[in-house]
């Protein structure tokens, strides 16, 4: 096992999975659940996100290739679907639970594109081919990276009851916003890499 890729690899995929910035993020997209449901939502979204990780770290360029999709593709396709949410919280759309709208949040947005975005992905393939053997050293730091997310996610449930209602209407716009922003430079990468290059 190399040491220096399951580092870089832990440090890449929590960084990138930015967990404590997500809890906001997560409150919000799980409203109106109890806490039992949101922990269940967390889970399979972790569950979601290591194996996506896992299979672009072992196939991913393969799958790329064969689909003919480049990384730009990737990159704005995520920031899309993040500016659609953003533009949801932006107009109160999120005040009802999603489960009303028969979508599952655990696996969009929050295990793609928020937990394994196209950053992420891009990494991790990176890393897989960085040296002769790095297999086991970044299946390694892939599980340890997201396990430490999970654990901080899982605190969210404290910081609903401490935020309260009004709490949270003021963090819905605040992060809509910031998240918008955010999804503007995904796609902005995505599109410099597909037409500027």
């Amino acid at each position: 096992m190399d040491t220096s890729v399951l580092i870089q690899t832990f440090i890449a995929v929590f960084v990138l999975a930015d967990a404590v910035g997500n809890i906001p993020i997560v409150l919000i997209l799980t409203k109106g659940k109890t806490p039992e449901e949101r922990n269940k939502v967390i889970d399979k979204a972790i569950i979601v996100a290591i194996a996506v990780l896992l299979l672009f770290a072992f196939t991913g360029q393969i799958i790329l290739n064969y689909l003919e999709i480049s990384m730009g593709s990737l990159r704005v396709a995520g920031g899309l679907l993040l500016l659609l949410i953003a533009l949801q919280m932006l107009r109160g759309e999120l005040d009802t639970p999603i489960v009303e709208e028969g979508r599952d949040v655990a696996i969009t947005p929050l295990a793609l594109p928020l937990l394994a975005g196209p950053g992420t992905l891009t990494t991790v393939m990176l890393l897989m081919s960085k040296t002769q053997s790095p297999h086991i050293s970044v299946l390694v730091g892939i599980v340890g990276a997201m396990l430490v997310t999970w654990l901080i996610l899982r605190f969210c449930n404290y910081i609903d009851k401490w935020i309260g209602a009004e709490g949270e209407v003021i963090i819905t716009q605040l992060l809509g916003f910031i998240l918008a922003a955010l999804a503007v430079e995904i796609g902005s990468v995505g599109i410099r890499e597909l037409f500027l290059r």
